[in-house]
């Protein structure tokens, strides 16, 4: 373990740099890693991230305060620390290789920089509603020991539409001030707006304000946009991403993993997640956390800490009978 990165962590503890602090413990996660400590390597990133594990000097260090309207100085986004990982979602194994291969190369962006190649740090998610988007944002974040900073276009936009190009410019601001990852969630808003029939040339000037901040960003934080409405993003959108991945509704395969890493403590003897995973099938994931959550919910309800088939059968009823997009 270099004592350089020692001295800075120390050093961060000292000062309350939260910075600083990360990114010793990440230089001291990326030794870890070559050495092939990988289990070493990914408690030390589940530390990182604030997940519980009994640390506190991490829990100690305040996150960041997030960025505001200049005017009303309410905050434009959120700032937390996940406690989510890729380990933890059910992905197509195509975006569980591409987010892996990103993460190592964030890793390694000192030496990709000292070659001259350009960083990957700007990615779109796009899929129906309820597939995985945001936990996904949520888990690259933890998977890099950075916090989460969530904002919603739409609500930059029309919130506070006097002051959205100041409230943007803020926001990058705030992303080039830290490692972060910078979520912007509802990024089909920019393709609305684009379109708005009312727009008498201020949202015009706003959408094209985002899609230069997009383009010339060269700062530490990852960039990552999600839509549910992927039609509406025309070329001048798409083309300003490095990684662009599609989180599709996830098959009945996908339906019974979720169901038995949610269920499996609860005692599933007589319940068939097979079958139940059957009838889950063309809803989001969405559906299937929901399902397990109201499945024993209804245990608790009654007494009782292993859930039923009677709880699963009323927990389906209850998710089939609801929209879902």
């Amino acid at each position: 373990m270099a004592g350089r990165d020692l001295k800075n962590m120390i050093a961060a503890y000292r000062d309350r740099d939260d910075l600083l602090f990360r990114r010793a413990a990440q230089a001291i996660i990326k030794e870890e890693e070559a050495k092939r400590h990988t289990t070493l390597a990914k408690d030390l990133t589940r530390m990182l991230a604030g997940s519980g594990s009994g640390i506190t000097i991490v829990d100690s260090l305040p996150l960041p305060e997030p960025p505001v309207d200049r005017d009303s100085k309410a905050p434009i986004a959120t700032v937390e620390s996940p406690q989510m990982f890729l380990d933890d979602l059910v992905l197509a194994q195509n975006n569980r290789d591409s987010f892996h291969e990103l993460i190592g190369e964030v890793r390694m962006w000192p030496q990709l920089d000292a070659e001259g190649l350009p960083r990957r740090n700007k990615v779109l998610l796009y899929g129906p509603p309820g597939c995985g988007k945001t936990t996904m944002a949520a888990a690259l974040a933890s998977e890099l020991g950075r916090p989460l900073v969530t904002a919603s276009i739409d609500g930059l936009v029309s919130s506070y539409l006097g002051e959205t190009a100041s409230n943007v410019k803020n926001l990058f601001d705030f992303a080039s001030s830290g490692a972060y990852v910078l979520f912007l969630d509802e990024f089909d808003s920019l393709g609305k707006l684009r379109d708005d029939p009312s727009d008498h040339g201020e949202l015009r000037r706003v959408v094209n304000a985002v899609l230069q901040m997009i383009d010339r960003y060269k700062g530490p934080s990852i960039i990552m946009a999600a839509t549910n409405h992927s039609h509406i993003l025309d070329r001048a959108l798409w083309r300003r991403f490095d990684v662009v991945a599609e989180l599709g509704l996830p098959s009945v395969a996908d339906h019974e993993v979720l169901l038995f890493r949610s269920l499996s403590h609860y005692g599933l003897a007589e319940v068939d997640l097979t079958d139940v995973a059957k009838k889950l099938e063309g809803l989001p994931h969405s559906a299937t956390r929901y399902l397990s959550n109201s499945a024993r919910r209804r245990a608790i309800m009654q007494g009782r800490k292993k859930v039923s088939r009677a709880d699963m059968t009323a927990a389906l009823a209850e998710v089939v009978s609801r929209p879902w997009g």
